[in-house]
């Protein structure tokens, strides 16, 4: 029965998002409310950017229906949810609303980014006090159980690390929405495959409202294009963030860190994770601010190779899948610690590939480029 409730979730998040999204469009033309394009953007024309607008309505409004027809129905909940659970996600609404909020803000009138990381913060420590914190590492380098006074301001550099990875990976179109898709998707099975039926459902609302802004982003036609904007990706990223953290905390019903669970489901964000590593270290070593804007993502190097934009995004979304696959593989041979190991080499490698790519882009084109950045991590 539980299947059927989740698929009735996905649906009607993609019904609700369906109706929401055309009119966010058509208020946003009418009201010439879009993101212009500018020396760092990818885009040439004028775009909304008010998409993110339907994500956190269309996520509570599906949740909250679905549960009450399970409580209607008489059907088994959580076990927990009448306690710890039910305050994960009062605290984890606060920080939601609270991003949701100040995403919007930005996108209508613009927002400081010291402004936002406060906010981030914040957020971030709702999911602490909910006593959702990290409190084992499952063997990452050699590290298992750790104290509160180390767990809780590490689950808070992880939620707005995360966050901010969602944040600023959104720079082509279908590229954070794609990556979100694919992190959901494999969080549902995961939920489903440890029973964590009230977490798949949150998965499910979100994937069928992120999944049809997909659709708008990347395939309508000129007129109904749009943005998800930071008010779509800072509710993502905090969602995300608590979604995978369940995996990273190990609790009485059940040890997600038997699997390496923790490292399968933080692998569907490896490529947003460590972009912001290498981006953050590459401007702090030019002596520039981390926090200001550049074109060194690593779907601005792609760019740089001479592949069109939909080849950058589907290639980044293939590489994100393989990275899922080959960490669920790893997961049953070899520990968290080699699990992060393979990654990081093959970050590295894939890095090393696209540098040589841009230079051999440059020989053949002869473009004078202002500037060619080589980081690797």
């Amino acid at each position: 029965m539980m299947y059927i409730y989740i698929g009735g979730t996905l649906l009607l998040s993609v019904l609700l998002a369906t109706i929401v999204i055309p009119r966010i469009i058509f208020i946003s033309y009418k009201k010439r409310l879009f993101d212009v394009p500018d020396a760092r953007k990818v885009h040439k024309t004028p775009v909304p950017r008010l998409g993110g607008l339907a994500f956190l309505p269309v996520i509570l409004i599906s949740l909250c229906i679905i549960t009450g027809i399970r409580y209607y129905m008489n059907e088994p909940v959580d076990p927990i949810w009448s306690s710890c659970l039910f305050m994960r996600y009062l605290f984890l609404v606060a920080g939601t609303t609270l991003l949701y909020l100040v995403g919007v803000a930005d996108d209508l009138v613009g927002v400081g980014y010291r402004y936002k990381f406060v906010v981030q913060i914040l957020s971030a420590s709702f999911l602490s006090l909910s006593g959702l914190w990290i409190n084992d590492l499952g063997g990452l380098l050699g590290l298992h159980a750790i104290p509160a006074f180390i767990g809780m301001p590490l689950t808070v550099f992880l939620v707005v690390y995360i966050t901010n990875a969602i944040n600023l990976i959104d720079g082509i179109d279908g590229l954070a929405s794609g990556l979100t898709c694919i992190a959901l998707g494999l969080l549902i099975i995961v939920c489903i495959f440890v029973g964590q039926w009230t977490h798949a459902l949150l998965a499910s609302a979100t994937l069928g409202v992120v999944a049809t802004f997909y659709y708008y982003n990347v395939f309508s036609v000129s007129g109904r294009k749009l943005f998800m904007g930071d008010a779509g990706s800072l509710t993502l990223g905090y969602i995300l963030s608590f979604l995978i953290l369940h995996f990273w905390t190990r609790q009485e019903s059940w040890d997600p860190f038997e699997l390496n669970l923790n490292m399968v489901t933080i692998s569907t964000l490896l490529i947003p994770l460590l972009d912001v590593v290498r981006v953050f270290y590459s401007r702090a070593k030019d002596g520039r601010n981390p926090f200001l804007p550049d074109k060194n993502h690593i779907h601005h190097k792609l760019l740089r190779t001479g592949i069109r934009v939909r080849t950058v995004m589907i290639t980044l979304l293939l590489l994100s899948l393989f990275l899922v696959v080959a960490n669920f593989l790893l997961s049953f041979y070899i520990n968290a610690t080699f699990m992060l190991l393979f990654d990081l080499v093959f970050w590295c490698v894939l890095h090393i590939i696209i540098n040589r790519a841009i230079v051999k882009h440059k020989k053949i084109t002869g473009r004078k480029w202002y500037k060619t950045y080589l980081h690797i991590i």
